[in-house]
């Protein structure tokens, strides 16, 4: 048995009901659903919901673990057929017209995207969202709604699109975003619109969400993203609450083709990260070479804990996920705190 499944092993053997009985039904039900490589964690998703049951769980809190469970179930089996595709989630206010300018940078910066290759994800409300669906075509959308009774789906999509998504609750819905995008794309918009800001840039910020690119988009002579930054700099930078390399996680334009050309610059030889027992493996068309893993190991050493930055093959864990093994790579220890230092080193694998 490979150390992975060793591990899965011991993992379902700690994490159980407690009674032999009940026990035996879960692996029971777990063999019999064929879940494979995944019976581990199928197990402790039937034991949580028992214990659940075991706790006394009041309804109201049972009707949230399943309301939420139930629509992160969907949500995943929606994307799943789309997972190689580049996707972009798009943020901006339900309440912006057809006739502001907003609303046609927003549509052209669909367009643009898709010409890319790239689809689109948005709320599925009007304003700013239906801009992004009219620019990249329903066909190339994805409509993340939510449940509100003031904000009505916008009519781009048909109502049997299997692509449209109600959720219930924001923080699923916000799962959604954050999980199925490679990038983002800030349009001006009020509390939601910031509230979707600030917590994307939090995740990034402290690792838990990949590296993406991230464009706050205006139109010329628009304010709004320039007066987020002063506040940003007035009143977070200056007393210490972000490092000034936190404000690079973001880039603010009112230009269409800056914006595309960052989103899709981002993947240009970059793809993906993950750890593996402790090391940060970067994915990538192209490794860099001697003299440029040299550079690297130079400007780079201050977030890396010990040893070198090192170009290496896939690792058995990668191999045993098939997890992009066709693509090439590099790893080190990396300090797990300067993640702004980690996107500067994406952009230099990329050239930029």
């Amino acid at each position: 048995m490979s150390p992975q499944g060793r591990r899965r092993n011991s993992r379902q053997a700690r994490y159980r009901t407690g009674d032999p009985d009940l026990d035996t039904t879960v692996a029971t039900l777990v063999e019999q659903v064929g879940a494979g490589e995944n019976a581990d964690l199928i197990s402790e998703l039937l034991v949580t919901s028992l214990r659940l049951a075991r706790d006394h769980a009041s309804r109201g809190d049972l009707k949230v673990a399943n309301a939420a469970l139930k629509e992160m179930r969907h949500t995943f089996h929606v994307f799943a057929p789309y997972r190689d595709a580049f996707k972009i989630s798009i943020f901006g206010s339900a309440r912006t017209e057809p006739d502001d300018p907003l609303y046609d940078q927003t549509r052209r910066l669909a367009t643009a995207l898709t010409a890319h290759d790239w689809m689109v994800i948005t709320g599925a409300g009007p304003g700013i969202m239906a801009a992004g669906i009219e620019g990249a075509g329903a066909e190339n959308s994805f409509g993340v709604g939510i449940r509100l009774p003031f904000e009505a789906a916008t009519a781009a999509f048909s109502a049997d699109d299997p692509k449209l998504i109600n959720f219930r609750y924001f923080f699923t819905r916000k799962l959604a975003f954050i999980k199925e995008s490679d990038g983002f794309a800030l349009l001006p918009g009020g509390f939601g619109t910031l509230d979707e800001a600030f917590e994307l840039l939090t995740l990034i910020q402290t690792g838990k969400a990949q590296p993406a690119p991230i464009v706050l988009l205006d139109v010329p002579g628009g304010t709004y993203w320039s007066g987020w930054k002063s506040f940003a700099e007035a009143e977070l930078l200056e007393r210490g609450y972000i490092s000034e390399r936190d404000l690079a996680l973001v880039r603010i334009t009112d230009d269409v083709e800056t914006a595309v050309d960052e989103i899709i610059g981002f993947y240009e030889n970059y793809r993906s990260l993950r750890f593996v027992e402790g090391t940060l493996v970067l994915r990538m068309l192209h490794a860099p070479d001697g003299a440029e893993l040299g550079g690297l190991n130079r400007d780079f050493a201050d977030i890396v804990v010990r040893g070198e930055i090192e170009k290496i093959g896939p690792t058995p864990a990668e191999i045993t996920d098939d997890d992009h093994v066709e693509l090439e790579r590099i790893a080190f220890r990396f300090d797990r705190k300067n993640w702004a230092r980690i996107r500067e080193l994406i952009n230099r694998l990329n050239g930029r």
